[in-house]
């Protein structure tokens, strides 16, 4: 019990640290008009000297070491200011778990004190025009050379850092025949030069054609990424090519439960600050001489917008906490992406309702919230594609457990 209160405590102390930078410097910078609004380097700066690029590196790598429900609670409070300064960090650390989990220790140490630092930003790329939840569907494609080299070609969408990330970590088929296809599957680090949108020297073969005009979450670039003969060599095949050739769908799945809870921690703290902002307008504006907070009507939407985001909390820390138990999160994570997903959305919506017309207005911190609300709907998965991860994982345990009961007991085998 005691070392849980040091560890409450310690995060306590973190949130309270990282509140002052949000109320402080991203809130305001949140809220400035989209033609106003170039990428927030400066902010960039900040959340670097505040180690949250390494939350969950481990200490020798450079990072915090922080646990999962630590960096949960730091990922709410950075999205509670702005969502999009939440999205730098999110895929860049589903692109640490993904080297802590399948990295050789080469590419860990190659990698993982700059990307700790913030020295390098990394991009995580499944998705392709015609593919996105349909993983195995993908088209791009790693040819290997007479020299060990591989050669990807193709065209990825939907990659959020995609031109500010030094680092993509990219799923590309190496095995049109293979049967599962996803055995075909392996996960490139490809490198490429921050901000250029074309590769040159050492970088060529790559271009960044799009960058997408997005509803929300417009403070953060999201790409497309097109692959003329990128040349690849095989230590940059996640785990290195005799570990990790063929196995990239599984890789870059598995650190999907990562990538799943902390996208929950970034709706619940969208959520929490449309509760935020509509108490404060409730009990700002006045109808029938008294503030509308005061009325039955809007306390029913208050009290269901807390209640959806105390729920969608807990489930997002109970998710946290199975990833710290050491096992498997698939169920919890998609069970929190689920709910907070989808609560986010409504509390937002509650939110821009309280506000009546003047949430209609571009001026109105209402506004933006609903739209970074939706942003995060098919954050790491739909709501739909959630609900299948559950239903398997539920009917896959619960058929283990039946297994596991008709097995004949020590006395039912024994000899007579």
């Amino acid at each position: 019990m005691h070392a849980a209160t040091d560890v409450d405590t310690e995060r306590n102390e973190r949130v309270a640290q990282l509140r002052r930078f949000v109320d402080e410097e991203l809130l305001p910078t949140a809220q400035l008009p989209d033609t106003q609004a170039a990428f927030p380097h400066h902010l960039v700066q900040r959340m670097r000297e505040l180690g949250l690029f390494g939350t969950i590196v481990p200490k020798r790598h450079g990072g915090l070491g922080l646990d999962m429900a630590t960096h949960v609670a730091l990922m709410e409070e950075v999205a509670r200011g702005w969502v999009s300064m939440a999205g730098v960090l999110n895929t860049h650390v589903l692109c640490c778990d993904l080297l802590l989990r399948s990295g050789s220790e080469a590419q860990r140490q190659r990698y993982l004190p700059d990307m700790a630092a913030g020295r390098r930003r990394a991009a995580f790329s499944l998705s392709e025009p015609h593919a996105g939840s349909d993983v195995q569907a993908i088209t791009t494609a790693a040819s290997r050379l007479p020299d060990g080299r591989w050669r990807l070609d193709g065209h990825k969408r939907w990659i959020t850092n995609g031109l500010g990330a030094s680092l993509v970590f990219l799923l590309a088929r190496n095995d049109a025949q293979a049967r599962p296809p996803h055995t075909g599957m392996s996960c490139f680090i490809l490198e490429k030069e921050p901000w250029e949108a074309h590769g040159a020297g050492e970088h060529a073969g790559y271009s960044i054609d799009e960058l997408i005009d997005k509803m929300g979450d417009r403070g953060v670039e999201t790409t497309d990424l097109r692959l003329h003969g990128y040349l690849c060599p095989p230590d940059r095949i996640l785990g290195e090519e005799a570990k990790g050739l063929g196995r990239g769908f599984v890789q870059m799945m598995a650190s999907m439960e990562t990538g799943r809870t902390s996208a929950s921690a970034l709706c619940v703290g969208v959520g929490a600050r449309c509760l935020e902002v509509a108490m404060a307008y409730a009990n700002e504006r006045h109808t029938f001489g008294r503030p509308i907070a005061e009325h039955q009507a809007i306390q029913f939407k208050l009290a269901d917008m807390a209640t959806k985001l105390q729920a969608a909390r807990l489930l997002t820390q109970h998710a946290a906490q199975a990833k710290d138990a050491g096992r498997r999160a698939d169920l919890e994570a998609g069970m929190a992406k689920l709910f907070a997903g989808e609560a986010s959305r409504e509390i937002a919506e509650e939110c821009f309702r309280i506000h009546g017309s003047n949430g209609y207005s571009k001026s109105c911190e209402a506004e933006r919230l609903y739209r970074d609300a939706l942003s995060l709907v098919a954050a790491e998965g739909p709501a739909e594609i959630q609900r299948m991860v559950i239903g398997r994982t539920l009917v896959r345990q619960y058929q283990a457990e039946q297994k596991q009961r008709k097995q004949p007991g020590p006395l039912e085998t024994a000899a007579p």
